[in-house]
């Protein structure tokens, strides 16, 4: 088996530089919805077996733009969705970026993994609904030849693949920095487990 993580593709809320991380607002701007079909496109020799998506209205209009496209289901996860910052959710000023840096550098650099954003999730809280959901596909799947998407965030897949992924660690997420909208990280179940194949369009080592 194999999973496909893709982050959507641009939406109101990026172009705004605000935190936008629940719920069904900010919807993909037009050059969004030109990432979404062109991913869709690039997708379309892949024979995507089903398709997961965050409940935030960017992935999962990113989602149906794909799934129209290829013919394919799909279903919206709490799993996939960006992690929660609380009381910084629709803010945008410089101060509260410098939260959200601040946060990040604590759970990939310093493992501060019950510190949160006020009102928000913490590391654990993320790592509590993500790693069962992909642990769960890996169950289900793993004697199939299903190609999985997942449409979900750049936040989430950076602070969290690398809990599910063999050859991936943070210091490899602060390597990579870049996760840009509509691009893909590719990885195939091997006896180990999951290992990444593809980051960005980058090889990987097994």
């Amino acid at each position: 088996m194999q999973i496909i993580f893709v982050r959507h593709a641009e939406s109101q809320a990026n172009l705004r530089h605000e935190i936008s991380n629940r719920g069904l607002k900010h919807p993909l701007t037009q050059t969004g919805r030109r990432q979404a079909c062109a991913l869709a496109r690039k997708l379309e020799d892949q024979s995507i077996s089903y398709i997961y998506s965050s409940p935030v209205l960017r992935a999962i209009e990113t989602t149906v733009v794909v799934a129209n496209h290829l013919g394919v289901e799909y279903e919206v996860t709490e799993a996939l969705g960006e992690y929660d910052l609380g009381e910084l959710e629709g803010r945008g000023d410089e101060k509260t970026w410098e939260q959200w840096q601040t946060l990040f550098d604590d759970w990939t650099k310093f493992r501060r993994w019950e510190n949160r954003a006020p009102g928000g999730e913490s590391f654990h809280d993320v790592r509590r609904r993500f790693v069962p959901f992909i642990d769960g596909l890996i169950r289900v799947y793993q004697h199939t030849q299903a190609n999985l998407l997942c449409v979900g965030h750049g936040g989430l897949y950076r602070v969290m693949l690398p809990l599910v992924l063999k050859n991936i660690d943070h210091e490899f997420i602060l390597a990579h920095r870049s996760f840009e909208y509509a691009t893909a990280v590719v990885a195939r179940l091997s006896p180990a487990g999951l290992v990444c194949l593809e980051w960005n369009g980058v090889q990987v080592a097994p």
